[in-house]
């Protein structure tokens, strides 16, 4: 059984668990309508009041928060602290108005720091390891919150924040990193930059690595283990709700436990509301009941996965979530079908290929279209022409069987799509449903 960061709250039984959410609940409930008059209206117009909240079985009564909710009360709308507390400000912008501004305060980084730690406990890190951190320092929740999980466990944090790959590569050599904290597409990146560099996994002391930000399969997951030679954690977080450490990966790497003692979780029928039962697949909605600066109730996340409880064989007792599925609002429909990003992604590594891809989707005459652009390697790329177009037309067969409908598959050569140090844009969609 690996090493556990607070047993005493991994590791409790449910039935202590749930009473320290129904407690923390009742308080945090009462906080909110006491000092959010945003919130106060929401309950006041569905005829809620602070004692009708007994317990997390009351939690549906409760109204649900939307990203819109945060923009609407831009910047400090939704504090439930006096600024004067406020000892940091994050925010993130989406692609269509505000920015969504998030505020912390001493204790509510700390509960961060200690989210981040257990994650970094469960890859296994200890005070001896060197965090190679290539998350976004900044307004971006990513770097600054790997930073404080690296230096509560007393590990060395490298705060190298993204670009200049090469710069980094030659940092974790001469540094010695040992566990890398970064998007997953930026790792796999930084595997092509070294393989170009005549560099090998060998050549680095790299061991772990905590990816996040943005949605990865399993089967990235292989490739990055692969290339890299080390084991890849998930870890799972929104900016509305903590940042990164709401959810992470252990060592059994079926599933992300929930920091329960922070966060209650429910998953819920996106188009109804409806609260699903364990192990339903819906969306997944998030209640902080311990934050002071932002504390945020019932966040729709529009990321799309599934819960379940039971000990773990890692030893934590934390209810676990799957990597998300799918967001509802970037789940794409063509010809009537719900496609999924990820689902392309599955296609493309279990046959073989690159998880650099783009997805341009188009509309001519009423009528929608799907291309998937997919690197190959150059020993493929030089391929003659007829046995490009046969994998082409294998791949594009493979995508029809997953998704029902028919996907037009060109293959590139390496590095023809640009390369993120950030989120990688997987989907552009030329279609201008909203215009």
């Amino acid at each position: 059984m690996q090493k556990i960061y607070q047993p005493e709250i991994e590791s409790a039984s449910r039935e202590e668990l749930v009473a320290l959410q129904n407690e923390r609940l009742r308080i945090q409930v009462q906080r909110v309508y006491e000092n959010v008059p945003y919130y106060r209206e929401k309950m006041d117009a569905l005829g809620v009041r602070p004692e009708d909240i007994k317990s997390i079985e009351d939690l549906h009564k409760l109204p649900f928060s939307y990203k819109k909710d945060l923009r609407d009360t831009y910047p400090y709308g939704l504090f439930a602290v006096p600024l004067k507390d406020v000892v940091r400000l994050h925010a993130s912008s989406g692609t269509t108005g505000k920015q969504i501004v998030v505020g912390y305060t001493r204790k509510d980084m700390e509960l961060w720091n200690d989210c981040f730690a257990r994650a970094l406990i469960a890859a296994g890190a200890t005070d001896e390891d060197i965090v190679h951190i290539s998350y976004g320092y900044g307004l971006f929740t990513g770097g600054l919150g790997a930073d404080g999980g690296a230096m509560r466990i007393g590990a060395t944090a490298v705060p190298v924040s993204t670009g200049n790959t090469r710069r980094q590569l030659t940092v974790m050599q001469d540094f010695g990193s040992t566990v890398l904290c970064c998007t997953p597409s930026y790792a796999l990146h930084i595997a092509e930059v070294m393989e170009e560099s005549g560099l090998s996994k060998d050549d680095l002391k790299l061991k772990a690595g905590i990816f996040g930000a943005e949605p990865w399969t399993n089967e990235m997951r292989l490739q990055i283990e692969q290339k890299l030679g080390i084991k890849a954690y998930d870890i799972y977080g929104l900016t509305e709700v903590l940042g990164p450490g709401v959810a992470f990966d252990c060592s059994e790497q079926d599933g992300m436990h929930i920091n329960e003692d922070h966060f209650i979780v429910e998953v819920i029928d996106p188009d109804t509301g409806k609260v699903l039962p364990e192990g339903a697949q819906g969306e997944l909605v998030f209640t902080c009941i311990t934050k002071e600066a932002f504390p945020i109730l019932r966040y729709r996340t529009r990321d799309i996965g599934t819960i379940t409880r039971g000990k773990c064989a890692c030893g934590r007792t934390l209810v676990k979530m799957t990597k998300p599925r799918g967001r509802t609002d970037d789940m794409l429909i063509i010809r009537g079908v719900n496609v999924f990003p990820s689902q392309i992604e599955t296609v493309l590594i279990e046959k073989g290929y690159s998880a650099n891809y783009q997805i341009v989707v188009d509309r001519e005459n009423n009528f929608d279209s799907i291309e998937v652009q997919v690197e190959i390697s150059r020993e493929v790329f030089s391929d003659t022409v007829r046995g490009l177009a046969v994998r082409a037309k294998e791949l594009s067969a493979a995508m029809k069987e997953l998704l029902g409908i028919n996907a037009k598959v060109t293959l590139l050569e390496p590095n023809s799509i640009p390369r993120s140090e950030g989120k990688a844009v997987r989907v552009i969609d030329k279609r201008n449903l909203f215009e």
